[in-house]
């Protein structure tokens, strides 16, 4: 494999460049003193931010985009063999990275390489650690997959040997990466037009876990129900936490104010470790703030530095995002497309003030839906009233014959008031005519179900 080397000035060329994840990474590089030209379908605040860094950008995909001088080209996954520039990369014979690939390559560049896996929680944790490594003054070099407002977008380019990164599982693509120190949150059932069931996903989490090695560190929920299948013949150090048995971090004392937001006493393999708040709701936070805990602890940083950054995270775009008000009712975006996620989110919900929770759900992807069907549909049911949006399709064709009004069906046999709506504009005309003070709408999805409280919020 095409090895990236920092002290190595090579051309990256990236196709699909556009993307949050394929931007960060390019920005790393462009930092570091690398060129770096890339191509896109459109034009974006991202691709101009990248002309303004020094990269060379394309709008629009053709083959002269790939231009002699070039030492490696890039591609996203949304990239197929039928793309022009992959065809002509492949016809010059150039070394082609995956954005998986690249990522794993950039993290061989720093000293403490580290990344956080897990089928929820991944954007979340990565920021309440980054928040910890930057009040300790270790200057990371951070990746994350949504926008962190602290660092204005979802890169950060440090001065240290500090990285960390989030790691997906889909497609395997994190057993590309190098780190050091791993965590992993959860291990649950997603992403099953890629796996096959939950025991493949478990053995891709074990996979990753065999990664560190002796001179490494995993970090993990102890409450995973495969946690013994993840962590078998693993050389590394492994350092647990929980929030319903023994582990090496717990949580004892926890209390809600009335945002939701969680304080608690952390106990450091029995002994109190000392007292920590939250700025974000919801008790897998709590979770999410032991790994981060955890974490750290393992790097040497002071108990004063970790409860800062703790308090100081206030959240990611479109994790429990607050978009203003309508008709007196408060407004909030929340990108939960899991049942695990969407229960986690309603339950932190329910110590929100408010008179009625209505949520506007957009599904995500067929295979998801139809796979986790009553799933989603006893999550849902937290909810006072759902209104259904069509299945976002994202990377899927409906092989499956699934629809939302299917997973209404679901909710009326449970007795949950709802309804499905066709488009956007019927859901918000609904919501114009229900929403009253003192009321919480959710928005919630990870495709483009944001526009509809964007949309009511504007009037």
């Amino acid at each position: 494999m095409y090895q990236v080397d920092f002290k190595m000035k090579q051309h990256l060329h990236f196709i699909g460049i556009g993307g949050i994840s394929m931007s960060g990474l390019a920005e790393i590089l462009l930092r570091e003193g690398f060129s770096i030209s890339g191509s896109d379908s459109k034009a974006s605040p991202l691709t101009d931010h990248l002309r303004e860094l020094g990269a060379r950008i394309f709008i629009g995909q053709a083959a002269e985009n790939i231009f002699p001088g070039i030492d490696c080209v890039i591609y996203s996954a949304a990239i197929h063999p039928d793309n022009p520039e992959f065809i002509a990369a492949k016809e010059a014979n150039l070394p082609m990275l995956t954005r998986a690939e690249l990522l794993g390559e950039i993290m061989r560049n720093y000293d403490t390489p580290i990344a956080v896996a897990g089928t929820h929680g991944k954007t979340t944790t990565t920021s309440m650690c980054s928040h910890i490594l930057m009040e300790a003054g270790l200057d990371p070099t951070i990746t994350v997959g949504g926008i962190l407002p602290s660092i204005s977008g979802n890169i950060r380019v440090g001065k240290s040997g500090t990285f960390i990164a989030e790691a997906c599982e889909y497609t395997n693509s994190f057993l590309s990466f190098f780190p050091k120190i791993e965590i992993i949150l959860n291990v649950d059932a997603d992403h099953l037009d890629f796996f096959k069931n939950i025991e493949e996903i478990a053995e891709s989490f074990h996979r990753f876990a065999m990664i560190p090695g002796a001179d490494g560190t995993l970090i993990m929920n102890r409450d995973t129900p495969f946690f013994d299948v993840v962590t078998k013949d693993a050389a590394a150090r492994i350092i647990t936490y929980s929030l319903e048995q023994s582990a090496d971090y717990t949580a004892e004392n926890i209390v809600f104010d009335r945002r939701g937001f969680a304080g608690f006493t952390c106990i450091e393999r029995g002994s109190a470790l000392g007292n920590f708040a939250l700025s974000v709701p919801g008790i897998h936070n709590v979770s999410n703030a032991l790994a981060s805990i955890a974490l750290g602890r393992r790097l040497g940083i002071s108990v004063e530095d970790i409860a800062r950054g703790l308090i100081g995270f206030t959240g990611t775009d479109r994790r429990f995002q607050k978009k203003g008000t309508v008709n007196g009712a408060e407004v909030i975006d929340d990108y939960a497309h899991h049942p695990t996620e969407i229960r986690a989110t309603l339950t932190a919900a329910k110590s929100y003030p408010h008179k009625k929770l209505f949520v506007s759900f957009q599904p995500h992807t067929y295979t998801r839906t139809k796979a986790l069907l009553p799933e989603f549909a006893d999550a849902l049911s937290l909810a006072d009233h759902v209104l259904l949006a069509d299945i976002y399709a994202a990377r899927e064709k409906n092989t499956v014959g699934i629809s939302s009004e299917d997973l209404l069906a679901e909710l009326q046999k449970r007795g949950v008031e709802a309804e499905y709506c066709p488009s956007f504009e019927e859901m918000e005309s609904s919501l114009r005519a229900q929403l009253c003070e003192g009321d919480l709408l959710i928005t919630m999805g990870a495709g483009n179900i944001v526009e509809v409280g964007e949309n009511l919020v504007r009037e």
